[in-house]
């Protein structure tokens, strides 16, 4: 009777153990983590919380193996993921209405939003203490490239403050994106649309000074979201599935946690900027409301993308918010 008791305690224990590794790590039926193919549009702070996914091992706990890649470009990320180089997708949501408006068959779909708010900030070359947007007027402003979300954000937010970005200043829109900081150092432009965290580094040597916030003045939109071809969604639904709550738990942990314990999780994936630095570029996006909280892309941000975009001239057509966008993975998410 004693020895049954022996075994069966210690068989116990194994069982609890057996439960309990399998709980950490949730891989496939091979017990292998599945890969992941995720290309981002750019390296930026701004996507602070996909980072934290991989640095804290939310992707590990869900059983998927992120390969992460940078393109540089929406074009180039969109490319590799048509193309099928890439599995998801983390880049400006009016990719996905430039590619269905061309007639695609196998249309790219919304499923997990990362950033809520432009993430570009005025800088000015010199130092302004009471700045208005007024004084934009008759300037040189180096915007960003058409078409893309930084600069239909920009010119939505100049005509907001009655300023006409074609006739009441010289618009510079010809500069490649990775050139457009250099272009105003060596001293194109009396204002420039950067993202941080070049903008704060600018003004730190004193080569620029932040004087607004293109995120806090457009409001709420589908900055930068997870996407994938809905092919790869119809046959990969578990995937995408805890590729979404990984994502859910960084973006709450960011946000329950401060921006210098952000900042130390995410250094290894900018070994050149001051730890510092990192930190104060995270704490402004945190202060505007940048980071969604959640990755549920609903029908006003939405919305709100299309007039942005048909503001610019850039919507070729409008797209009503259930075809491009599925928010039943990321609402199923946050209910558990």
């Amino acid at each position: 009777m004693k020895k049954w008791l022996k075994f069966s305690f210690s068989s116990f224990l194994i069982v609890i153990l057996m439960f309990s590794i399998a709980a950490c790590t949730n891989t496939n039926k091979t017990g292998k983590l599945e890969k992941v193919r995720l290309v981002e549009v750019t390296r930026s702070i701004f996507y602070a919380p996909e980072y934290v996914a991989i640095a804290k091992g939310f992707f590990k706990e869900e059983g998927l193996d992120i390969e992460l890649s940078t393109a540089f470009g929406g074009d180039k990320t969109m490319t590799a993921l048509l193309s099928g180089g890439a599995d998801v997708a983390l880049v400006g949501s009016e990719t996905s209405i430039y590619v269905y408006a061309q007639g695609s068959n196998d249309p790219v779909i919304n499923f997990a939003q990362l950033t809520q708010t432009d993430g570009t900030f005025l800088v000015s070359r010199e130092k302004i203490d009471h700045f208005s947007w007024d004084l934009l007027k008759g300037s040189t402003f180096l915007g960003q490239r058409t078409g893309g979300m930084p600069q239909m954000v920009g010119e939505f937010v100049l005509k907001k403050h009655g300023i006409d970005p074609h006739q009441d200043l010289t618009l510079i829109q010809n500069i490649d994106f990775a050139n457009i900081p250099s272009a105003f150092a060596s001293g194109t432009g009396d204002f420039v649309q950067l993202f941080e965290p070049q903008a704060s580094i600018f003004e730190k040597e004193g080569k620029g000074h932040i004087v607004a916030s293109f995120g806090t003045e457009s409001g709420h939109v589908p900055y930068t979201t997870f996407m994938a071809k809905d092919s790869y969604m119809e046959e990969n639904k578990e995937i995408v599935e805890k590729f979404t709550r990984a994502i859910y738990k960084a973006q709450q942990w960011v946000d329950s946690h401060s921006s210098d314990e952000t900042a130390e999780a995410i250094k290894s994936y900018f070994p050149d900027t001051d730890l510092d630095l990192i930190s104060t570029v995270v704490d402004r996006y945190k202060e505007q409301g940048s980071f969604a909280t959640d990755p549920i892309l609903d029908k006003e941000e939405w919305n709100n993308l299309q007039d942005i975009m048909d503001e610019a001239g850039e919507l070729p057509q409008q797209v009503d918010h259930k075809t491009l966008v599925n928010t039943k993975i990321a609402d199923k998410v946050k209910a558990e």
